[in-house]
């Protein structure tokens, strides 16, 4: 049945204990803990329109100042104490307010680990991924993957190391990086890779980023193998030298140059240092991973050159 309500105190459902000055016509700022008389209006506002409503008091269209600072502090005082303070996401990833029913609680934070991507294949221990490049590199038994702090290349060696025989620090008998190859004037898979093999041995036999001298420097080097190379399903090609060291066993460097099969097929170069001696891995480690390289997902490329195979060096 259609009624005006009258002016008077009703219990605000905005505010538990709390009661609100309905005018008859919209409620007001002024409350009051229910039951208490000496706050509030000392008189009824005469309404001025009906309103209607359905059975029950009205509901509040506002809250007010006074209310609203009341509540306010009641959920600062229980976060205070509780010591947490919960935050939701909707659906849609939507913030939620605190203390929305619908809002994660303390419990999901705690258990709740942060989600991984699983379909990303840099979690297998036994794979290298190059992103950027979109291949892969299989890592040998007895190897690991590491982080190049100084040139940010994608980079796996040797889990054993040993005190350097040159400068303070220490070394992996073996060494595998893979880059985007950035010379602009180089077109060719055997013009970058005999471009890069200096700058390769340089890198790890010579001088580190930081300026050390790790086995004493370079005193001499041969070519001990060239020649083009199928890589990831595309015809690359590869140098190997031979180094002799100021300090410690030398070793062999290895500049393997091969277009990608992603993106603008930009040259990529892997760059081998194994150790010499008995120590050092063997050489034939350098072309079972040559032929483990493949496209991010698996697979071979099967493009020109698929019939090459590594030179016998």
């Amino acid at each position: 049945m259609t009624m005006t309500t009258p002016p008077g105190w009703y219990p605000d459902p905005g505010a538990p204990g709390v009661e609100r000055w309905w005018d008859g016509t919209a409620w007001t700022g002024h409350t009051r803990a229910q039951g208490e008389q000496a706050y509030g209006p000392s008189r009824p506002v005469t309404p001025s329109q009906p309103v209607t409503v359905v059975a029950g008091p009205p509901t509040p269209r506002r809250r007010g100042p006074l209310v609203a600072a009341a509540a306010a502090a009641v959920v600062l005082v229980a976060a205070v104490v509780g010591g947490v303070a919960v935050l939701g996401k909707g659906d849609a990833g939507t913030p939620k307010a605190a203390g929305s029913t619908t809002g994660i609680t303390a419990t999901d934070v705690t258990n709740s680990p942060a989600p991984k991507a699983s379909s990303q294949p840099s979690s297998d221990p036994h794979t290298l991924v190059d992103q950027l490049n979109g291949i892969t590199l299989p890592i040998p038994d007895g190897w690991e993957k590491t982080d190049d702090m100084v040139g940010g290349l994608v980079t796996m060696q040797t889990k054993d190391t040993y005190n350097c025989p040159g400068d303070f620090g220490f070394c992996p008998h073996g060494r595998v990086t893979t880059t985007t190859a950035t010379s602009t004037d180089l077109k060719t898979a055997e013009a970058i890779a005999k471009h890069d093999i200096g700058d390769a041995a340089n890198a790890t036999y010579d001088r580190d980023p930081a300026g050390s001298r790790l086995y004493g420097g370079i005193t001499s080097h041969r070519e001990v193998g060239a020649g083009p190379v199928v890589v990831n399903g595309r015809t690359g090609y590869l140098v190997r030298w031979e180094v002799r060291t100021g300090a410690g066993p030398g070793g062999y460097v290895e500049s393997l140059a091969f277009p990608s099969t992603v993106g603008s097929e930009a040259m990529i170069i892997a760059r081998f240092a194994f150790d010499a001696g008995p120590a050092g891995p063997p050489l034939a480690l350098m072309d079972t991973i040559t032929r483990g390289i493949t496209p991010i997902g698996g697979g071979q490329n099967g493009g020109v050159g698929s019939s090459l195979a590594p030179p016998s060096l």
